[in-house]
């Protein structure tokens, strides 16, 4: 989940968030991280370059846990 956390800061950064949150399965991409379309969309690109997966190619992904799965069974 390192590689993961890091692109999540990165794109936090980006917006110019810089409060700290714990990260865990349960973290929701909208609510908790303030995600709108256009950060989903980076991060999607991101973790395809890194993980060689599209996350959101069989569904929607609400969570970082949803992530997580999808990581582990690709």
């Amino acid at each position: 989940m390192e590689k993961l956390s890091q692109i999540i800061w990165n794109i936090r950064k980006n917006k110019g968030i810089s409060e700290d949150i714990e990260l865990t399965r349960a973290t929701r991409l909208r609510e908790d991280l303030s995600f709108d379309s256009f950060d989903l969309a980076e991060l999607t690109v991101n973790v395809e370059d890194v993980f060689g997966v599209d996350i959101f190619e069989s569904g929607i992904v609400e969570t970082l846990g949803d992530i997580c799965d999808k990581l582990s069974t690709d």
